[in-house]
C-alpha cells in the first residue's frame, strides 16, 4: 500500500521533457551561445533532468556551460560576466555556490560555468564562490553516478519531502546523502527505502563528510552550514516520526 501510494507520487511529478527542451533549445542555448562565442565548447543538461532524478514541482533545469581550456578570463571572472549578462537577459539572476541561478519563460534554471582542463575530456574547472577559490570536477561522472545507481525513486521522493518543507539542501548533496544512506539496501522498496533514509539524515546529516565522487579533494557536504545541516537533519526527524507518508509528501 504505501510502496504504492509513492510510486503514485512519482508518476504524479513526472517532468514533461517538451517544455524544458523548448525553452532551453530557443531562449537559453543561442543566449549561451552569443555570449561565450568561440570559446563555448558545449552547453549541456548536468542536474536533475540528466540524471532523471527532477520532479515537475520543482525542476531545477542545471545547464553545464563548458568552455574552452583557452578562455582568457579567471574562473571568477567568467562567473561575474555571466552574472551580468543574465541580469542583460532579464533573467534575475542569484550568485550562488557553483552557478548562476536564474528563471526562463517560468522554469528555474542553474548555469554552471566551468573552463574544461587541458588534455582532458570531461574534467573541468568551476568557480566556487562561498570560498572564493576553484574545485576541479567531472560533471559527466555526477550524472552517471546518480542516473545508473538505481536510487532515482527514492531521490524524487527526498526530493519532494525537501521541497515541501521548505528546506536548503543542495540537489547533489542531497543524491549523495541517498546514495549513502541505501548502500547495500534492497533496490525498489520505495517506503522503506524512504524511511531508511530520513533516519540516516536525522542521526548523521550533521557530522558525515560527503566526497564529491570525480575528487575526493572536494568535500560536498562543505556547501551547508552547520546550521544549515542541523535544519535538515531535524526536520527529516519530524517527518521520519509522522505515522503515514501522506503526512509529509503529498
Amino acid at each position: 500500500m504505501a510502496d504504492a501510494y509513492l510510486a503514485g507520487l512519482l508518476n504524479k511529478y513526472e517532468v514533461g521533457q517538451a517544455r524544458v527542451q523548448a525553452v532551453a533549445s530557443q531562449i537559453i542555448y543561442p543566449r549561451i551561445a552569443h555570449w561565450a562565442g568561440a570559446y563555448l565548447v558545449e552547453a549541456t543538461y548536468s542536474g536533475s533532468i540528466a540524471k532523471g532524478t527532477a520532479n515537475s514541482c520543482s525542476t531545477d533545469m542545471d545547464i553545464f556551460i563548458s568552455l574552452s581550456s583557452q578562455t582568457p578570463e579567471t574562473l571568477k571572472e567568467i562567473f561575474g560576466k555571466l552574472y551580468i549578462a543574465a541580469q542583460g537577459w532579464g533573467w534575475a539572476p542569484r550568485q550562488q555556490n557553483v552557478s548562476i541561478g536564474v528563471t526562463v519563460d517560468g522554469l528555474s534554471v542553474d548555469l554552471v560555468p566551468g573552463r574544461k582542463q587541458a588534455g582532458y575530456q570531461n574534467w573541468h574547472s568551476l568557480y566556487h564562490r562561498r570560498g572564493d577559490s576553484w574545485r576541479q570536477t567531472n560533471v559527466s561522472m555526477h550524472i552517471d553516478t546518480v542516473r545508473n545507481s538505481g536510487r532515482t525513486g527514492e531521490i524524487r521522493l527526498v526530493k519532494l519531502w525537501r521541497h515541501l518543507a521548505g528546506l536548503n539542501f543542495p540537489s547533489f548533496y542531497l543524491e549523495l546523502c541517498v546514495l549513502e544512506a541505501l548502500s547495500g539496501r534492497r533496490y525498489g522498496e520505495l517506503a522503506a527505502n524512504l524511511s531508511l533514509t530520513l533516519e540516516w539524515l536525522r542521526a548523521n546529516l550533521e557530522t558525515r563528510r560527503i566526497m564529491d565522487p570525480a575528487n575526493t579533494a572536494n568535500c560536498i557536504s562543505d556547501d551547508l552550514t552547520q546550521a544549515e545541516k542541523r535544519a535538515v537533519a531535524q526536520a527529516a526527524g519530524i517527518a521520519r516520526a509522522r505515522p503515514y507518508y501522506s503526512d509529509f509528501v503529498w
